[in-house]
């Protein structure tokens, strides 16, 4: 993790300036229509603070978190919020958010730690709340581009979810990436609802 920490605390301003402009309106309108108004959201994994600025403008309440200092400066900046340093594997809240966005920030988890933080992310929502979050497609886990990725299909995250029966899923969806040259990288988007 500390390797994948340092990789977007040396390159946080490119990747603020390769992620802040995509546009993600479809994936985040289909997050905020299962959220009552006003929401409080959990932006796990803030990255430039794009989707955290996108749901403050819908009236939403956003706590943001990311592990790279670096990233939690630049999308304060950005945002206007204080934006908290903080490691996935250290979320202990209960009962605090209606939903969770977690946007390509989890998939940097080794698969065995995958099953405790969507524990404690199931944790941390109300009842009925909900998850999005998504995957590089594919079975491949290990480093890649000096990054930590656990890639996933429809069938490896179907045998996660039986192994911590905190969530089901309701909705999932294959797409190719949104940023300039990476169409040809499809990644899995999944909404969860709690149990």
């Amino acid at each position: 993790m500390q390797k994948t920490l340092n990789y977007y605390n040396t390159n946080a301003k490119t990747f603020k300036q390769n992620t802040i402009n995509v546009d993600f309106k479809s994936t985040q309108e289909r997050f905020l229509k299962r959220l009552p108004c006003a929401s409080n959201i959990l932006d796990f994994g803030c990255g430039s603070g794009r989707d955290t600025k996108y749901f403050l403008f819908q009236g939403h309440h956003v706590t943001a978190i990311d592990g790279s200092e670096e990233l939690c400066r630049l999308a304060s900046e950005y945002t206007g919020i204080p934006v908290k340093h903080m490691l996935f594997q250290d979320l202990e809240e209960e009962n605090v958010y209606d939903g969770i966005w977690a946007c390509s920030s989890i998939l940097h988890l080794p698969y065995q730690e995958l099953k405790s933080v969507l524990n404690k992310m199931a944790q941390a929502l109300k009842e009925n709340g909900i998850v999005y979050t998504s995957f590089k497609y594919g079975t491949f886990e290990g480093e890649r581009n000096g990054r930590y990725f656990t890639d996933m299909t429809e069938e490896k995250f179907e045998t996660l979810l039986k192994e911590i029966e905190a969530f089901h899923i309701e909705e999932q969806w294959v797409t190719s990436d949104v940023r300039p040259d990476r169409g040809d990288e499809k990644w899995l988007n999944l909404i969860l609802r709690k149990n």
